[in-house]
């Protein structure tokens, strides 16, 4: 079968690209005829100062990759497939102290300790007090009144902050400060947030001062919440301050900018799909969540690089490569799903890679990430049954991450 044509220097981490729409047709193509193929860079547009890096497109071949970190590393060059061409590699390189870009076994020691506060009694143990607060969020956000309100900010930002207050232990009062450092961590693409590397950078030294601050107080005077858990005794294998602090960073971002947009894609497909939300109000299927998640795919890709040389989708891999893993396009495999664009919250099964491709790093937090998503809708269906959409999502500016800005919408 013929190589599929793109537009020459067409790149799939351009952030102008995915601040109009994922290239669903472009993967498409690559998933039939070239499922691994080389995108080049020029002019170090993506930090690392190579020739480009190998996109994987299809869902065997993501997963692959995903469960072999011995030869598709996370550490060598981090997971995010694209910074900016001005970052330092010492600024690179400090990532590697997240939990996302650790390869094991230092990744196995770290996850061991942090998973603590992800096991199925934690999780149930915030789910009514989450409730609550899925509950409150809407109905404040339904007595707005005055027309069209913003529904990234009056709701899909908010039950992701409260849950990592509540899961950690920060005050809500202190949840606008994640919001707000969170967004700088990640929108460096996006020019109408008039964002710096340097404020970027500033945002994240932020969110560790706060974060170690936190572990250091735990220490001194333990409290019945998940931080001391996790920082005290730290001679008997848990996490010392600095750990703890990339930890909260990690889930600064994992835990809240990829629900939020979940929520937020989640939404906008209902509203698009209205005989699917007709059908969730009547019938609140257990697989909504999951449906969305893979609807949205809110990382589009993440990055590994190669230890070695080696052989993927009959290409072969040179040591020191870069190798674009694109969740994006695995989703939409038709060799894994039924009908891969129809948004459908009965698919069962749906083996989607929108938590990872399986592995060391599959989401740690996926459990929580359901269970919000699942509260959130059912608020909405039960107290703005009759929501309707107002405009089209803003969408970020962004390389990697699938996030809108803002979608205007009306209780009706």
């Amino acid at each position: 079968m013929p190589c599929p044509a793109l537009p020459d220097g067409f790149d799939f981490t351009d952030p102008d690209l995915l601040q109009h729409h994922v290239p669903l047709p472009e993967f498409a193509a690559l998933r039939q005829a070239e499922p691994v193929r080389w995108i080049p860079q020029t002019g170090n547009v993506a930090g690392f100062r190579d020739e480009g890096y190998w996109a994987v497109t299809r869902h065997a071949d993501v997963k692959y990759v995903s469960t072999h970190p011995e030869i598709y590393s996370s550490y060598l060059n981090t997971a995010i497939i694209r910074f900016n061409e001005h970052i330092e590699r010492a600024s690179i390189d400090a990532q590697r102290f997240i939990l996302l870009n650790m390869d094991p076994p230092e990744h196995t020691r770290v996850r061991q300790i942090v998973q603590r506060g992800f096991t199925p009694r934690a999780i149930r143990g915030l789910e009514e007090r989450l409730r609550a607060r899925a509950t409150a969020i809407v109905a404040r956000a339904r007595e707005q009144g005055g027309g069209s309100f913003d529904f990234v900010t009056s709701v899909a930002s908010e039950l992701p902050l409260q849950a990592i207050a509540e899961l950690i232990g920060v005050p809500q009062d202190d949840r606008a400060k994640i919001f707000d450092w969170s967004n700088k961590m990640i929108a460096y693409d996006d020019p109408e947030y008039a964002v710096t590397a340097e404020v970027g950078q500033q945002s994240a030294a932020e969110i560790l001062a706060y974060a170690m601050d936190m572990a250091a107080e735990r220490k001194k005077c333990p409290a019945q919440d998940i931080v001391s858990t996790l920082v005290a005794a730290e001679n008997e294998g848990n996490l010392n301050s600095d750990e703890f602090g990339f930890f909260v960073l990690m889930l600064a971002v994992a835990g809240n900018e990829t629900t939020r947009n979940a929520t937020t894609h989640g939404m906008h497909a209902f509203l698009t799909h209205p005989e699917q939300w007709e059908l969730y109000k009547r019938e609140r299927p257990a697989t909504a969540a999951e449906e969305i998640v893979r609807w949205a795919t809110p990382v589009v890709a993440f990055q590994r690089t190669a230890t070695q040389d080696t052989e993927l989708g009959g290409k072969l891999i040179r040591k020191g490569d870069r190798v674009g893993i694109f969740y994006a396009s695995a989703n939409r495999d038709p060799e894994v799903f039924d009908r891969p664009d129809d948004f459908d919250v009965t698919r069962d099964p749906n083996p989607h890679l929108g938590f990872g491709g399986g592995g060391p790093h599959f989401c740690l937090g996926k459990s929580l990430a359901v269970l919000e998503i699942n509260l959130i809708f059912n608020a909405l269906a039960d107290a703005m049954p009759d929501l309707r959409l107002v405009e089209d999502p803003r969408r970020l500016r962004s390389a990697w991450i699938n996030g809108v800005k803002e979608l205007r919408v009306d209780a009706g």
